[in-house]
């Protein structure tokens, strides 16, 4: 289960049982940190925890907070710049780095809970962007954790009353989930400045594999371990296919008859061809090569994706998605080793990286982001 998903499923579960629930959400960071902006962690007030924000005892300090909350979000920073400090105290940041952790009690009746907009984004299987105020000069009469929430729809909602501030981060979240990508902004403002983390939320990877023989199932049930939502289509359209693949979000059975199928294709899908019958394999490939998709990993040889390609001409750009043979060399063999190749090599293509060796990486495996300073002479 995506872990988004889980800490949906742990709140609802706690809120139906009337127990109080925090969110940690890291919302900005410096140097080299096990967890990125974004990431999230679900606090029971028992302690019980749904995910996490390092590779240490932050989680266990965190609920020592939660004891403090009434209502008030609260920031937290912890600073492990000094690696002597971090292995001393054991908080698993990584080394040199730094974090600052938005800390809120959850409120039932809260409309601008990030939950509710994770929720919209996961249902519907589409981004949205939250805008959250996090650092600000004593001088501004403004909340920590105030909100402005773009929604799958590209509907706005805030609890800012300020227009001219509205206007000018709402510009920013729409630019930002464009983009994809979420960023930390510092707005100036007459009485001083804020800093509000835009934060794009994305629906886990989808991935569609076509076949649902034995060698299918360990990539279907790795798929489903690392939190993707994945459809099985059985071209061979028998029964037992349903017991099978059980882990599987959905199963379509079919005879080849691909193009009346409702399935969903986008920039976030991944597909892999895995029917072993020639005919099927043309055919999915065929309809598959047109679409947005950016990776169409088809399972056979040289050879015969070859062939497959010479009769259907496709253009460079539809060329470069197709990946066959499929897998990173990682030296594969059995079943379950092919499936981690598939699969990394998906996550590799999905997250626009090389899947080199990390110890011979020369940039960061997180790229560094600078604060963007907006300067605008409305704001206030």
């Amino acid at each position: 289960m995506h872990e988004l998903e889980a800490i949906i499923l742990a709140h609802e579960k706690s809120r139906q049982k009337g127990k109080a629930t925090f969110l940690a959400t890291i919302v900005n960071t410096s140097g080299s940190t096990y967890r990125q902006k974004g990431a999230k962690m679900l606090v029971y007030e028992t302690g019980e925890m749904v995910g996490n924000l390092s590779g240490g005892c932050v989680e266990n300090d965190i609920f020592q907070y939660t004891q403090r909350i009434i209502q008030e979000p609260l920031i937290i920073e912890y600073d492990a710049t000094q690696v002597e400090e971090d292995l001393i105290w054991g908080f698993g940041l990584g080394c040199n780095g730094a974090v600052t952790i938005l800390l809120e009690k959850l409120n039932q009746l809260d409309n601008f809970s990030p939950l509710s907009l994770i929720s919209q984004c996961l249902n519907t299987k589409k981004s949205g962007a939250i805008a959250t105020i996090f650092s600000m000069t004593r001088e501004i009469d403004l909340k920590i954790g105030s909100r402005l929430i773009l929604y799958p729809d590209d509907t706005t909602d805030t609890d800012l009353q300020d227009r001219a501030l509205v206007e000018a981060i709402a510009h920013d979240t729409i630019r930002a989930k464009a983009s994809q990508k979420s960023t930390v902004n510092q707005y100036q403002l007459l009485e001083g400045s804020i800093d509000v983390f835009i934060e794009v939320i994305q629906p886990p990877h989808s991935l569609i594999v076509f076949g649902a023989g034995r060698d299918a199932l360990p990539v279907v049930t790795l798929a489903k371990a690392i939190g993707w939502q994945v459809t099985v289509v059985d071209c061979r359209a028998l029964p037992e296919t349903y017991q099978r693949f059980a882990i599987a979000d959905e199963i379509i059975l079919t005879r080849r008859d691909i193009l009346n199928q409702q399935l969903s294709i986008n920039k976030n899908t991944a597909a892999v061809v895995m029917t072993h019958n020639y005919l099927d394999d043309f055919e999915i490939i065929k309809w598959l090569l047109p679409t947005s998709i950016p990776y169409l990993g088809v399972m056979g040889s040289k050879n015969r994706i070859a062939s497959i390609m010479k009769k259907l001409n496709p253009t460079l750009a539809q060329l470069k998605k197709v990946y066959s043979p499929i897998g990173l060399d990682i030296g594969a063999d059995t079943p379950a080793e092919i499936a981690t190749a598939i699969i990394t090599e998906i996550q590799a293509v999905l997250a626009k990286r090389n899947a080199g060796f990390s110890k011979y990486r020369c940039q960061p495996l997180h790229a560094k982001e600078t604060i963007q300073k907006k300067t605008n002479k409305r704001i206030r």
